[in-house]
Protein backbone atom coordinates (compact mmCIF):
# COMPACT_ATOMS: atom_id res chain seq x y z
CA UNK A 1 0.00 0.00 0.00
CA UNK A 2 2.91 2.39 0.80
CA UNK A 3 4.20 2.90 -3.02
CA UNK A 4 0.98 3.46 -4.89
CA UNK A 5 0.81 6.14 -2.17
CA UNK A 6 4.14 7.51 -3.21
CA UNK A 7 3.77 7.67 -6.27
CA UNK A 8 0.64 9.80 -5.61
CA UNK A 9 2.21 12.03 -3.58
CA UNK A 10 5.29 12.14 -6.29
CA UNK A 11 1.79 12.94 -8.99
CA UNK A 12 0.41 15.60 -6.94
CA UNK A 13 4.10 17.05 -5.97
CA UNK A 14 4.84 17.17 -10.16
CA UNK A 15 1.75 18.86 -10.36
CA UNK A 16 2.19 21.81 -7.89
CA UNK A 17 5.74 22.35 -8.95
CA UNK A 18 4.70 22.33 -12.88
CA UNK A 19 1.66 24.02 -12.60
CA UNK A 20 3.23 26.84 -10.14
CA UNK A 21 6.02 27.35 -12.53
CA UNK A 22 3.41 27.72 -15.24
CA UNK A 23 1.81 30.61 -13.98
CA UNK A 24 4.66 32.96 -13.58
CA UNK A 25 4.33 33.80 -17.60
CA UNK A 26 0.85 34.71 -16.69
CA UNK A 27 2.34 37.30 -13.97
CA UNK A 28 4.97 38.70 -16.20
CA UNK A 29 2.37 38.73 -18.81
CA UNK A 30 0.40 40.85 -16.77
CA UNK A 31 2.89 43.32 -15.66
CA UNK A 32 4.66 44.03 -18.99
CA UNK A 33 4.67 47.83 -19.64
CA UNK A 34 3.62 48.49 -16.18
CA UNK A 35 6.54 49.76 -14.03
CA UNK A 36 4.42 50.18 -10.92
CA UNK A 37 3.67 46.63 -11.11
CA UNK A 38 6.78 44.90 -11.58
CA UNK A 39 7.53 45.28 -7.84
CA UNK A 40 4.65 43.21 -6.81
CA UNK A 41 5.16 40.81 -9.77
CA UNK A 42 8.37 39.91 -9.32
CA UNK A 43 8.27 39.40 -5.44
CA UNK A 44 4.41 37.43 -5.75
CA UNK A 45 6.70 34.96 -8.33
CA UNK A 46 9.49 34.89 -6.23
CA UNK A 47 7.47 34.06 -3.23
CA UNK A 48 5.43 31.10 -5.33
CA UNK A 49 8.95 30.05 -6.36
CA UNK A 50 10.93 29.55 -2.95
CA UNK A 51 7.50 28.78 -0.79
CA UNK A 52 5.33 26.80 -3.19
CA UNK A 53 7.19 25.16 -6.36
CA UNK A 54 10.64 24.43 -5.07
CA UNK A 55 9.15 22.53 -2.24
CA UNK A 56 6.89 20.93 -4.10
CA UNK A 57 10.18 20.10 -6.16
CA UNK A 58 11.87 18.69 -3.20
CA UNK A 59 8.72 16.74 -2.40
CA UNK A 60 9.22 15.25 -5.55
CA UNK A 61 12.85 14.42 -4.99
CA UNK A 62 12.42 12.78 -1.65
CA UNK A 63 9.38 10.37 -3.09
CA UNK A 64 11.48 9.51 -6.44
CA UNK A 65 13.89 8.49 -4.49
CA UNK A 66 12.09 6.10 -1.85
CA UNK A 67 9.75 4.88 -4.99
CA UNK A 68 13.04 3.45 -6.63
CA UNK A 69 14.23 1.92 -3.48
CA UNK A 70 10.91 0.28 -2.39
CA UNK A 71 9.79 -0.70 -6.31
CA UNK A 72 10.04 -2.70 -8.89
CA UNK A 73 12.90 -0.38 -10.66
CA UNK A 74 16.49 0.59 -9.89
CA UNK A 75 18.16 3.90 -10.61
CA UNK A 76 19.95 2.47 -13.86
CA UNK A 77 16.35 2.13 -15.25
CA UNK A 78 16.34 4.41 -18.52
CA UNK A 79 13.83 6.42 -18.27
CA UNK A 80 14.63 6.87 -14.44
CA UNK A 81 18.32 8.13 -15.00
CA UNK A 82 17.10 10.27 -17.63
CA UNK A 83 15.04 11.83 -15.65
CA UNK A 84 16.94 12.57 -12.63
CA UNK A 85 20.06 13.62 -14.66
CA UNK A 86 17.31 16.04 -15.93
CA UNK A 87 15.99 16.78 -12.73
CA UNK A 88 19.64 17.32 -11.62
CA UNK A 89 20.43 19.98 -14.57
CA UNK A 90 16.98 21.95 -13.59
CA UNK A 91 17.81 22.18 -10.40
CA UNK A 92 21.20 23.35 -11.11
CA UNK A 93 19.90 25.58 -13.56
CA UNK A 94 17.68 27.31 -11.10
CA UNK A 95 19.67 27.49 -8.02
CA UNK A 96 22.50 28.93 -9.85
CA UNK A 97 21.05 31.03 -12.48
CA UNK A 98 17.40 31.05 -12.34
CA UNK A 99 16.71 31.92 -8.79
CA UNK A 100 20.15 34.69 -7.99
CA UNK A 101 18.52 36.30 -11.67
CA UNK A 102 14.67 36.59 -10.27
CA UNK A 103 16.11 38.06 -6.75
CA UNK A 104 18.32 40.70 -8.15
CA UNK A 105 15.12 41.43 -10.44
CA UNK A 106 13.22 41.81 -7.23
CA UNK A 107 16.09 43.67 -5.58
CA UNK A 108 16.11 46.42 -8.36
CA UNK A 109 12.44 46.40 -9.11
CA UNK A 110 12.34 47.35 -5.14
CA UNK A 111 14.51 50.08 -6.08
CA UNK A 112 12.55 51.50 -8.81
CA UNK A 113 15.70 50.24 -11.09
CA UNK A 114 13.58 49.15 -13.76
CA UNK A 115 15.05 50.99 -16.65
CA UNK A 116 18.58 50.03 -15.99
CA UNK A 117 20.63 48.43 -18.08
CA UNK A 118 21.03 45.99 -15.37
CA UNK A 119 17.43 44.95 -14.93
CA UNK A 120 16.98 44.48 -18.62
CA UNK A 121 19.61 42.08 -18.99
CA UNK A 122 18.14 40.15 -16.31
CA UNK A 123 14.99 40.10 -17.39
CA UNK A 124 16.18 38.73 -20.50
CA UNK A 125 18.24 36.51 -18.79
CA UNK A 126 14.97 35.58 -16.83
CA UNK A 127 12.65 35.48 -20.04
CA UNK A 128 15.44 33.01 -21.68
CA UNK A 129 16.15 30.59 -18.33
CA UNK A 130 12.02 30.44 -17.07
CA UNK A 131 10.90 28.55 -20.70
CA UNK A 132 13.79 26.42 -21.20
CA UNK A 133 13.36 25.02 -17.70
CA UNK A 134 10.14 24.43 -18.19
CA UNK A 135 10.66 22.57 -21.51
CA UNK A 136 13.25 20.30 -19.35
CA UNK A 137 10.50 20.04 -17.05
CA UNK A 138 7.76 18.95 -19.10
CA UNK A 139 10.28 16.86 -20.29
CA UNK A 140 11.05 15.33 -17.50
CA UNK A 141 7.37 14.39 -17.15
CA UNK A 142 6.81 13.03 -20.51
CA UNK A 143 9.99 10.80 -19.85
CA UNK A 144 8.54 9.37 -16.55
CA UNK A 145 5.28 8.94 -17.85
CA UNK A 146 5.25 6.91 -21.03
CA UNK A 147 8.87 5.49 -18.75
CA UNK A 148 10.50 6.43 -22.56
CA UNK A 149 13.49 3.58 -23.34
CA UNK A 150 15.58 5.82 -24.35
CA UNK A 151 18.85 2.69 -24.50
CA UNK A 152 18.82 -0.88 -23.26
Amino acid sequence: MLYPILVWLHVVAAAVALGTNVTYGVWFARSRGNAAMLPFTLATVKLLDDRIANLAYGAVAVTGVLLVWIGPYSFTTPWVLSSIVLFIAVGSIGFLLYTPTLRRQVDLATAGQTATDEFQQLSVCGAVLGPLLGVLVVTIVFVMVVQLALWG
